[in-house]
């Protein structure tokens, strides 16, 4: 089921995890309506760009988020946030363009290797973030890095 020209119902819910543990990871109506939104944001990132948006992870059930060690308030069980990358475009650019652009967000974080942007369902914060992966947690700080040794395409 398309729920925008380039994004699905199916690639915003697939789950390598939630297929192999047989974990159930339908949305209800309403975390289907919040991926529609979400999809229609990835649009206008993907207009942005101007390169296909590879979504890595979108929508996590409650049983799903817990079995990948999800934080226990994640955008992603109400269908509002998506880890993604482009290819051609690293992930610190790419999440630089989106500070940059007047894409409505909350959240949006460079992970690395890949971008996560989340909505919200009140007023949005657009807030941005670096994560930093270490000792078994993650610790984020304010804004985006001025460079890395991860931008080579």
């Amino acid at each position: 089921m398309h729920l925008t020209p380039h994004f699905t119902l199916q690639e915003l819910t697939a789950s390598q995890t939630a297929a192999h543990r047989g974990i159930d990871n339908r949305p209800n109506i309403q975390e289907t309506r919040n991926l529609t939104r979400l999809a229609e944001t990835l649009e206008q990132v993907r207009a942005l760009v101007g390169r296909a948006v590879l979504v890595s992870s979108g929508y996590r059930s409650q049983a799903l988020n817990k079995a990948i060690g999800g934080s226990a308030t994640s955008a992603h069980m109400r269908g509002l946030a998506a880890d993604f990358s482009c290819n051609g475009i690293t992930p610190v650019e790419l999440a630089r363009r989106i500070a940059a652009s007047d894409i409505v967000f909350d959240q949006l974080i460079f992970e690395g290797t890949w971008v996560h942007l989340g909505l919200s369902a009140g007023k949005p914060r657009r807030e941005v973030l670096t994560a930093h992966f270490g000792g078994g947690r993650t610790a984020y700080t304010k804004g985006l890095p001025l460079s890395t040794t991860k931008e080579i395409a």
